[in-house]
């Protein structure tokens, strides 16, 4: 044992000092693990004496991590997922399949991911799940700090430190209220439609990011009125008359198009599909692998 990990000490500090990384806040850390502020500031005034380094500056209401600081996250995220696969692969060996299985996913496939899961989680009832859901921008921001063991994107993404695989389409399809006029006007011209107040999603998004992309690449521009953080909150602006919308098929379903009405327009719809990701670099464990065996029986990857 080194000098430095006999200094560091115990699991119970480095589950401390993640704690803090993720919540950036010791009160809010000291919260989620059922510890007293006073503890995890000691703790981590012994983390930063045995470094020899300061952990991280408040910077207002923020904490801005140093590199020492991030460094020890780090180590402390490998640790932490070194016990992890070491459990799952003792339950395995037991003929069990238990785990943690944490799930990032863009929004809007929030709509078709529980539908895997319910099915995954009654097959392998043993094994927990933590789903975290955000825009594109949120769940790149997870996937650099390796805090998942898959990702869920709508739209593929570059660089070779990713094993990427697409699992099912998703169409993105014009959507109006269902006393629209166009509702019976046959295929809309692309500048009919664009006479309609057209709501979207915020930029980050990646529903935002394959409509800019694919009106951008036919040289089309959208009469973009009213930018909408949430795809509940557009369905609603269409339903009462606000305008218009471009939407995952997938939002629609089981109930979703309540008021609702797809149409036909030119230029549309935008043919995307699902793509799920995880880190080259990052050991999959037993309950990863088995998720993926799941989805090969589920669906046909498109490549």
């Amino acid at each position: 044992m080194s000098r430095l990990q006999a200094q560091v000490g115990t699991l119970r500090q480095l589950e401390i000092i993640l704690a803090v990384h993720e919540h950036q806040s010791v009160t809010l850390a000291a919260r989620a693990l059922f510890l007293t502020q006073p503890t995890v500031s000691m703790q981590l005034r012994k983390l930063a004496d045995a470094l020899g380094e300061p952990l991280y500056n408040q910077v207002g209401r923020r904490l801005v991590f140093t590199p020492a600081g991030e460094a020890l996250v780090r180590t402390a995220r490998e640790v932490h997922d070194s016990f992890s696969r070491l459990e799952m692969k003792l339950a395995d060996l037991r003929g069990l399949k238990a785990g943690r299985l944490r799930l990032a996913v863009v929004t809007t496939s929030k709509y078709l991911i529980p539908h895997f899961l319910g099915d995954f989680t009654r097959q392998y009832p043993a094994i927990e799940i933590d789903l975290y859901i955000g825009n594109r921008d949120q769940i790149m921001q997870r996937m650099s700090q390796a805090l998942d063991d898959f990702y869920v994107f709508s739209h593929p993404l570059g660089g070779g430190d990713l094993e990427i695989k697409r699992f099912a389409p998703n169409p993105l399809v014009p959507v109006v209220a269902q006393d629209n006029p166009l509702v019976n006007a046959g295929l809309v011209s692309f500048e009919r439609f664009c006479e309609e107040p057209m709501l979207i999603r915020e930029p980050g998004s990646g529903t935002r990011f394959a409509i800019d992309e694919h009106f951008g690449r036919l040289g089309l521009t959208l009469n973009v009125r009213m930018t909408v953080a949430s795809n509940e909150a557009i369905k609603h602006c269409v339903m009462s008359g606000l305008g218009v919308a471009i939407l995952s098929r997938h939002s629609l379903l089981h109930g979703g198009a309540e008021g609702l009405a797809e149409i036909q327009v030119e230029h549309l719809p935008i043919e995307c599909d699902w793509y799920i990701a995880h880190l080259r670099a990052r050991t999959l464990s037993v309950v990863g692998r088995t998720f993926l065996d799941y989805l090969d029986s589920q669906v046909e990857y498109c490549g």
